[in-house]
């Protein structure tokens, strides 16, 4: 054994041992910094090995003993939670762990948890535990709104991970007022028997007032703001040293034909396209990615910075980036007319799109001409009509673009791709930045030929560096369990749409082509999208399920994306052809992707929270006014509808759905059947209901079907909103304090 070895799975099965960093781990060993290395080595063998674990924030800790599950613990309303184990067994391979009300002790939504096995059973034979370790908190801080009871200050959080307010001590803490969105540090999280007690570290401004619910989403998920001076002022750094004349060893492109297509409004480019014809008919398509690993040395104050961030984050009116403005919006966005720096990649395709050689390049580029996608089809159907706006040569090559993409489309589903019909539903602010309406975003053909382009590079990249042996950052997406696919099956057919082969991808796309633009189209597709694994960064050899792709990583969005610069900073090698460079081993990589991918959850979830608190907000205007909506689910104890022309989702009770009749709910068919009228509600139907109780704090809104019930739309009023009014005074129950 090690010297260090015994030493380490000592320390970490101490009685009072909280999981700490790897670092932290070795001065509190004592280890020398003549045996850091062997150290670090060890450890990272003893991970490997099982003998002890990494968690999702790089701490150490001990692996569980026989008869305990470690995991990630979820609340639900009865007050009860279910662990999702980091490592399935056989027995826990479908069902999480129950953990009923008495036994969750002080965990939350998110805590990373330990939980020892009990005898009992649920009636589906779920497994049963009690929590007996917190090992890491999701957070100590929350959000929420402040009220007085007497002369005692409380909060009452955002959401409903607390079911009673938390004590905050002195009325008078930090010049809180009755209705103010606050933020608090959690000292004592609440139990079943003690209530728990909380300091106000910021208070963020009145509930209503514009910015409040930004910031309080912000904070309640914990997301960057302002970057640190010394990420900045080596940005400014890297401005100074740019020089668009000096090309060095780079292949200069600037001569050909290049172009960016992108939203609207985008503000960094970090793709764009050159395609030509060769003498014998074959596709020349250049993919060409900003170099942003030019300006981003690793280790420098700019990566560590780029890598705790890890993504850009994208919500309803502001976007906080993954890297300084100077890099993203600056020298590293690919606009029209200036000289950048890229990292290419050239595939040559035959007339029928497959590719027969690829070529990667450090290069330069300049863009001619940039295109918003809205642009981009008139021109392919009419280019005549665009002659005197835009030169024939960028017309061809837009045109040869759509040919070569729709060519790599057929292809890739004929290889048994999947994708499914998900509408993108974007929100309208007025210049308070609150909601004034929404709409679809109409995905075409224009956005379907940067699409193809932009995974041809990423799976080109990524086989190549499989082929060279190269560990790396894939983007995975493991094979869903055919358990829930045959689940899928059964809840489609219920729905009357069959499908034969739930294993077969074919027939999955068949379906959800079938189902296209039918009213079931939301239900299936959602349901399908549920019965998937979640995709996410790995360097394990798991391949795309979506993509059936057996190698794929992300290459093409740099600037806003962790995982690609990564991939960048090995091109370099590929360029090079080095087979003997170094690399991160697989612990740190798998390490990386574990970070990366929980960034990326992060900044999703935070988007949606914060969409729906707009909607919600938006919604208090039209309390008792009728909509039209679609059933998006049915539970046993009522229906969630989603808006049309709004896309705010609530609940319908099951008592509200009709006073004067008694519904039974039929799980074979996702349905409730009234038994007196025959009335029947289910999966996928229109249903008009009106607005009956919006609760934004938490995050609540309720419907109750419509009088007349018929399935025409009827577009709301938009009622001047009422100023915000404090809440009332709430006379808390007490509980004891330790």
């Amino acid at each position: 054994m090690n010297e260090f070895e015994q030493q380490i799975l000592d320390y970490l099965t101490q009685p009072d041992y909280k999981p700490i960093k790897a670092s932290l781990l070795a001065k509190k060993l004592r280890v020398p910094k003549s045996k850091l290395s062997a150290f670090h080595d060890l450890l990272e063998q003893l991970i490997e090995d099982g003998q002890v674990r990494e968690n999702r924030n790089g701490r150490i800790r001990p692996r569980a003993l026989a008869g305990e599950v470690v995991g990630i613990i979820k609340r639900v309303g009865s007050g009860g939670g279910y662990v999702i184990p980091h490592e399935r067994t056989p027995e826990l391979q479908e069902l999480d762990v129950y953990v009923a009300p008495e036994d969750v002790a002080a965990a939350h939504t998110g805590d990373e948890v330990t939980v020892r096995l009990s005898n009992r059973r649920r009636s589906n034979g779920q497994r049963c535990g009690r929590v007996t370790s917190i090992i890491q908190r999701a957070t100590q801080t929350f959000v929420g709104t402040y009220f007085v009871d007497g002369e005692i200050g409380l909060v009452r959080v955002d959401g409903t991970t607390f079911t009673d307010p938390i004590f905050v001590g002195d009325s008078r803490a930090k010049s809180a007022r009755p209705g103010d969105k606050v933020v608090i540090e959690m000292l004592r999280f609440p139990t079943p028997r003690y209530e728990g007690e909380g300091v106000i570290t910021e208070v963020l401004g009145a509930f209503g007032e514009p910015g409040v619910d930004m910031q309080s989403i912000i904070h309640e998920f914990g997301l960057p703001q302002a970057f640190p001076e010394d990420a900045l002022q080596e940005a400014r750094e890297q401005a100074e040293l740019f020089d668009e004349e000096v090309v060095g060893d780079r292949d200069d492109f600037t001569k050909n034909i290049t172009v960016t297509i992108d939203p609207v409004d985008a503000r960094d480019f970090d793709d764009a396209i050159s395609l030509k014809r060769t003498r014998k008919g074959h596709w020349q398509l250049m993919v060409h990615i900003a170099d942003v690993a030019h300006f981003v040395q690793k280790g420098s104050p700019l990566d560590r910075e780029a890598y705790d961030r890890a993504t850009s984050i994208y919500l309803p009116g502001r976007v906080i980036p993954m890297l300084p403005e100077l890099i993203s919006n600056g020298l590293a966005s690919l606009q029209q007319g200036r000289i950048r720096y890229t990292k290419t990649v050239e595939i040559e395709y035959t007339p029928d799109g497959i590719p027969v050689d690829v070529q990667f390049h450090n290069s330069v580029i300049k863009v001619n001409k940039r295109f918003a996608y809205e642009e981009v089809m008139p021109i392919i159907r009419n280019p005549d009509k665009h002659k005197g706006r835009i030169s024939a040569k960028v017309r061809q090559m837009l045109g040869w673009m759509h040919e070569l993409a729709m060519t790599l489309r057929k292809r890739r589903f004929e290889s048994g791709a999947l994708e499914l019909h998900l509408k993108e539903v974007k929100l309208d602010f007025n210049s308070d930045g609150a909601v004034s309406g929404a709409h679809t975003v109409e995905h075409d053909e224009s956005h379907q030929i940067i699409e193809e382009f932009m995974l041809a590079a990423n799976i080109a990249v990524a086989t190549a560096m499989d082929d060279m042996e190269y560990p790396f950052l894939r983007r995975v997406h493991p094979e869903p369990d055919e358990l829930k696919l045959k689940a899928f099956a059964e809840f489609s057919t219920a729905l009357g749409f069959p499908i034969k082969k739930y294993q077969s991808r074919s027939h999955l796309q068949a379906l959800i082509d079938d189902v296209h633009a039918k009213p079931g189209e939301q239900a299936v597709n959602f349901a399908l999208l549920r019965s998937m694994k979640q995709a996410s960064y790995s360097p394990e050899e798991v391949g795309h399920y979506a993509l059936a792709e057996e190698n794929y990583c992300h290459f093409t969005s740099p600037i806003r994306r962790y995982p690609d610069l990564t991939v960048h900073r090995l091109f370099d090698e590929i360029v090079k052809h080095n087979k003997k460079a170094r690399f991160d081993n697989f612990s740190e990589l798998a390490k990386q992707g574990r970070h990366c991918s929980d960034r990326e959850r992060r900044a999703a979830t935070a988007e949606r929270e914060l969409t729906k608190v707009k909607l919600l907000t938006y919604m208090e205007s039209q309390v008792d006014e009728t909509l039209e909506a679609v059933i998006t689910g049915v539970e046993r104890f009522g229906v969630f509808c989603q808006g049309v022309d709004v896309p705010a989702e609530g609940m319908i009770h099951v008592t509200a759905l009709e006073p004067a009749d008694y519904y039974d709910y039929e799980q074979s068919t996702f349905a409730f059947v009234g038994r007196r009228t025959g009335a029947r509600f289910r999966l996928g139907d229109r249903i008009r209901v009106v607005v009956a109780r919006v609760d934004v704090d938490r995050r609540e809104l309720d419907f109750r079907v419509a009088p007349d019930n018929a399935p025409k739309t009827k577009k709301s009023k938009t009622k001047k909103k009422p100023k915000p009014k404090p809440k009332k005074t709430i006379r808390v129950k007490r509980k004891r304090r330790k």
